[in-house]
């Protein structure tokens, strides 16, 4: 690929990506956390356990804290069980709380046909892993195509949750509206295309990954965000031997992004399910500066969702877990503990 290809690549990932990570503030390691973190923190926050499961014909790496009811966090792209660091210490505290890298990421197994990656497989995986840690009911957390998949496993096993919330992730409805309706969302959303491309492996690891270090990690570690701990935590879970084609896989099979010449209708990511209707209790927490995902996708959300608390961040970001982390778990903690 020509250089300036390249150049304009980077810039369109760092467009959608950027201006959200720059306060991503994890440890990046992939470690419980030490005893440097303060003796009063240590005391309260539980062990981090890392753990595999054989479930759905995949070898599945979680990291699980606490016991009692099961609350299930789900990360998005290009993150990895990390993302949920703060949640699973808030919340291991009296639950069993569990963060899994999906198929196709980090420590994970990751299949190498494309078909593999849809969203119902997708969601099997996460039925098969509530049921392997002995839990028929549970809490689902989700964010970014963790969220995806979370909302088509709402829809497709009600029965299975006790409650759904959804950060930044829009319900696949909405989506197709906004990719059809929203030139907007249409522009935002240009980076998908480019991700489902067969150059997006070359464009994102060339020069050790420097397109997705600079689009998630650069001015970060200029400013102190990150460390360079952090980059190479980050850089050892893109390099794990098919991981990057694993997570950009949930794009291409779901072939989702704005519509092109050859693709004029708008996808939906949770095709096959037949009504879209949310029949469990759902917070939706929303970082209103997304630039990625935008406050459209919470128009029209209650008629998919008739159980419906929306908790809007207007400095928040995409990325709002990372920023806000004791606000989105005290609204996450007050959502669950309500009726």
């Amino acid at each position: 690929m020509k250089h300036h290809q390249l150049t304009i690549m980077t810039r369109l990932i760092a467009a959608a990506f950027l201006p959200a990570l720059l306060f991503i503030c994890a440890n990046g390691q992939q470690k419980p956390p030490g005893k440097n973190e303060g003796e009063a923190k240590e005391a309260k926050a539980p062990m981090l356990k890392h753990e595999y499961a054989e479930v759905n014909g995949q070898r599945l790496h979680y990291v699980t804290a606490g016991k009692g009811k099961l609350i299930m966090f789900v990360h998005g792209f290009p993150e990895f069980w990390y993302e949920w660091k703060n949640q699973l210490a808030e919340f291991g505290r009296d639950y069993q709380a569990v963060a899994p890298d999906m198929r196709g990421y980090n420590l994970s197994s990751k299949p190498a046909e494309v078909e593999q990656y849809h969203v119902k497989y997708l969601v099997e995986d996460l039925r098969a892993l509530a049921k392997k840690l002995g839990h028929k009911k549970f809490i689902l957390v989700a964010h970014d195509w963790g969220g995806a998949v979370a909302w088509a496993f709402a829809i497709a096993h009600p029965d299975y949750l006790e409650k759904l919330v959804i950060i930044n992730a829009p319900h696949p409805g909405v989506f197709q509206r906004e990719l059809r309706d929203n030139p907007a969302q249409q522009k935002a959303s240009q980076y998908m295309l480019m991700f489902r491309s067969a150059q997006a492996e070359q464009i994102l690891s060339a020069n050790n990954y420097a397109a997705l270090v600079q689009a998630v990690l650069g001015p970060g570690l200029k400013t102190g965000v990150f460390t360079e701990a952090d980059k190479q935590a980050y850089l050892e879970a893109w390099s794990q031997p098919g991981a990057l084609t694993g997570g950009l896989n949930y794009y291409r099979a779901a072939r989702v992004g704005p519509p092109t010449g050859d693709d004029k209708q708008a996808p939906n990511f949770a095709a096959g399910l037949g009504s879209l209707e949310v029949k469990v209790p759902t917070l939706v927490v929303w970082g209103e500066k997304d630039t990625a995902l935008l406050t459209g996708n919470l128009e029209g959300l209650d008629k998919f969702v008739p159980n419906l608390t929306i908790k809007r961040i207007p400095d928040g970001t995409h990325w709002v877990i990372h920023e806000q982390p004791a606000l989105v778990n005290e609204y996450i903690r007050d959502f669950i503990k309500g009726n």
